[in-house]
């Protein structure tokens, strides 16, 4: 279970932050109010996340798929150029992820 709330908040985490980019520095409501709602709810989850997984593996893996995620994001729908270099970064950061995930550590 403790899994399914790190996910949950890598994925409102991401939200946050795609409706940071669509606030458009503020100027547009829904999306600004948007961020402040999944920010906290991304927090939130994370903190039943960490009754049982190792704040360490946890952090890493939150950050990692997010940066992950956004780049996706970035890249197929605010269509933000891509690179060989950027592909392999992402490869990579999946790659440490899952590392982290079977390292052992955590619940």
């Amino acid at each position: 279970m403790y899994w399914f709330y790190l996910a949950l908040a890598i994925m409102l985490e991401v939200c946050g932050t795609t409706c940071m980019k669509l606030s458009d520095g503020f100027s547009k409501l829904t999306p600004s109010v948007l961020m402040f709602v999944f920010y906290g709810l991304s927090f939130a989850a994370f903190v039943y996340a960490l009754k049982r997984i190792d704040v360490s593996v946890a952090y890493a893996i939150w950050a990692g798929l997010g940066v992950m995620l956004i780049a996706i994001i970035g890249i197929l729908y605010f269509k933000e150029p891509v690179s060989a270099l950027k592909i392999v970064s992402i490869v990579l950061i999946i790659g440490g992820v899952a590392g982290l995930r079977y390292s052992g550590a955590g619940a």
